[in-house]
């Protein structure tokens, strides 16, 4: 079975953006509120940092589940890590996520300023100044065999999308809008000409877009 590039559980407001503006350690999201774009997925019983009893069923949750499914590293950008931009001012901040990061799997972090690998739990976390496709192939390998995510921001999406290194990408379109910040499209049309694209409305609000190769 051929290993695929996926974009998974990558969640947009109405007017297409993945994050607003002035992100910081204490928004890393920037002015949008990540409690309302990823509620979909955080009323979940699946939700990964969901620590009560409870959640949702259906839809929702199958695709929250699905966002690790058969996944075997992740590629991120640098303000996916974290807020700081430039040479690193030190090692000691080591991303959003704490002690046990909830990606599992080597994760490759695009940045022009490397830095030593380092582990937390079960994440090994890896800096990469290269390109798309130099970074890609050592996911690949890393991952043994399983799928490789691309797990954003908005900018590290639409890079590989531009190089086509994308097979699928499930992006789910919240019903808020933010009117600025980093966009991944105007209308989700605008894929159609490598995509397939059905849409599925969820009782979340929110509508799944699903798109896989022509």
């Amino acid at each position: 079975m051929n290993q695929l590039v996926r974009v998974q559980c990558f969640t947009v407001s109405a007017d297409g953006y993945g994050s607003g503006l002035g992100q910081s350690l204490e928004r890393p999201f920037g002015h949008a509120d990540p409690g309302v774009m990823m509620s979909w997925a955080g009323a979940t019983a699946s939700w990964v940092n969901r620590t009560d009893p409870g959640g949702t069923r259906g839809l929702d949750d199958y695709l929250t589940r699905d966002m690790t499914r058969n996944i075997g590293a992740e590629i991120m950008g640098r303000n996916k890590f974290g807020p700081q931009r430039g040479p690193w001012e030190n090692y000691d901040w080591q991303g959003w996520w704490g002690d046990e990061p909830p990606f599992h799997t080597p994760v490759f972090v695009l940045t022009h300023h490397p830095r030593p690998s380092f582990t937390l739990a079960d994440t090994t976390f890896h800096f990469r100044d290269a390109t798309c496709e130099e970074v890609l192939k050592e996911a690949l390998a890393a991952a043994d065999g399983r799928d490789v995510r691309i797990g954003g921001g908005v900018a590290t999406v639409r890079e590989f999308l531009a190089a086509d290194l994308i097979d699928t990408l499930h992006i789910a379109v919240a019903p808020n809008e933010l009117g600025d910040g980093e966009r991944l499209w105007e209308r989700p049309e605008e894929l159609t000409d490598r995509f397939h694209l059905e849409q599925i409305p969820s009782p979340s609000g929110v509508v799944h877009h699903f798109f896989w190769r022509r």
